[in-house]
């Protein structure tokens, strides 16, 4: 069944609650990962950097293979299995933190992952038409960011109260309560007839997306954003618990891109509706490497910083500030890039399609995951890896008594690494622009 201006069909509305959970449970552990690697199952930095690339990375990567399998099975069959895997991914990770059990957990839960994207976005395709699909991936979102938001205000207190290792084990609740969702009111809209009926036809509905090069091009040059965003997840909860203290709050800071989105993106999506969706894009290609940079101009403010009667640390200042950025970014981007992606499928390959769209998340934080840990160990390493004197200068430096040590020095320049790899990015998309322009116009007809 169509939708009509703002009404969508009971399966849009289903979807989209079950991606508030499943995006809750993700977040949750997304945002523990990095110290949940270092602290709970003892990996160095690099190592828990190229872990995270590989549980993230392996999420997206698998997404064109799911989106596929999703195409085939039907996508109630497909989230069943999905969310049976989170569930038993995150609770394995919750009770189990040995490095092997560690490693294993995280791809059965990748695999669930996979899985629940292109399922979702596709049901969201399915269940909407050309002049409503923006509309109906603006809500979406919207509720992407409602589970952020929430996933990662629960995993705060839960870090803080039960510990790092404890908190995989809310993300299995999340996880089990979608999948209870799934089971007893999700029924999607399916098309037998368009559906793939074997592998053969399958595999060449995935060759045929890969020929799409205009659409592979802004996966590649839109994957930067997502570098740079993943970087809340990958850089910043170490960043901020080393350069302001145990007491930061890395989820609240990362909390202020889901509040943004769920803030603008439904009036951004209508105010940019009748420009093209590339042309949204560039925008959001432009405020990304403006983020990073606003993340490295902490060392411009110099002591605590007044805001609302409150004495803010300079790096608090400066992410929030970044992070903001980013949502507003992000408010301009997902939507409409979800928008194209769908408008490319032939009917009955949505999942194939919006799981091929996905990739560039998994260059995004196969990159960023790997390159961040190299850059902390680099810029601001560990505090256990400094010296006895070097930690205890630290410490004394928190307190507001004296510099931080040397190895301090330059951590800001982590965020200008990323600056620089936006711009280049904002740079290219203009590029395309102007390129594929070119060629409408010259296109017969």
């Amino acid at each position: 069944m169509a939708a009509s201006g703002w009404r969508f069909p009971r399966a849009f509305w289903v979807a989209n609650t079950i991606e508030l959970f499943e995006r809750a449970a993700y977040y949750g552990v997304f945002i523990a990962i990095s110290l949940f690697l270092t602290d709970a199952a003892g990996f160095s930095d690099v190592e828990a950097g190229w872990i995270g690339a590989g549980f993230s990375g392996l999420i997206y990567i698998l997404t064109f293979f799911s989106g596929a399998a999703a195409d085939r099975m039907g996508f109630r069959v497909a989230l069943i299995f999905a969310f049976s895997c989170l569930a038993a991914g995150y609770a394995s990770l919750g009770w189990f933190q040995q490095k092997p059990a560690v490693l294993a957990a995280l791809v059965v839960a990748a695999v669930g992952g996979a899985m629940v994207k292109p399922t979702i976005t596709g049901t969201v395709a399915r269940c909407s038409d050309p002049a409503t699909r923006a509309r109906a991936f603006s809500l979406f979102y919207m509720m992407v960011n409602l589970g952020s938001f929430s996933g990662k205000a629960i995993a705060k207190p839960v870090r803080v109260e039960l510990g790092v290792d404890r908190v995989p084990l809310y993300s299995a609740g999340a996880a089990l309560i979608a999948l209870l969702l799934v089971a007893f009111f999700f029924r999607p809209p399916e098309d037998a007839e368009a559906r793939p009926r074997s592998a053969r036809e399958t595999l060449r509905g995935m060759l045929g997306a890969l020929t799409r090069v205009r659409f592979l091009a802004l996966i590649l040059i839109t994957a930067a954003f997502w570098m740079i965003q993943g970087q809340l997840y990958a850089s910043m909860p170490k960043y901020v618990i080393r350069m302001v203290g145990s007491n930061a709050s890395p989820e609240w800071y990362a909390n202020v891109n889901p509040l943004v989105v769920v803030l603008l993106v439904v009036p951004i999506t209508h105010l940019v509706r009748r420009l093209q969706p590339v042309t949204s894009i560039a925008i959001a290609l432009g405020l990304i490497p403006l983020s990073a940079l606003c993340m490295s101009l902490s060392p411009l403010l110099q002591g605590s910083v007044p805001i609302l009667g409150a004495a803010l640390h300079p790096v608090t200042v400066m992410m929030v500030l970044g992070i903001a950025l980013q949502g507003l970014g992000e408010c301009f981007l997902s939507p409409r890039y979800l928008e194209y992606a769908s408008k490319q499928a032939p009917p009955g390959q949505e999942g194939l399609y919006l799981g091929y769209a996905h990739l560039n998340v998994f260059f995004a934080w196969l990159a960023g995951f790997a390159v961040s840990g190299y850059l902390l160990e680099w810029l601001c390493p560990d505090p256990k890896t400094l010296s006895a004197a070097e930690q205890a200068q630290r410490l004394a430096a928190l307190e507001g008594r004296g510099p931080m040590p040397a190895a301090y020095a330059d951590a800001h320049h982590l965020w200008t690494v990323f600056a620089v790899i936006g711009a280049a990015a904002f740079v290219l998309l203009l590029l395309f622009r102007a390129v594929t322009n070119r060629r409408d116009r010259a296109a017969p007809g």
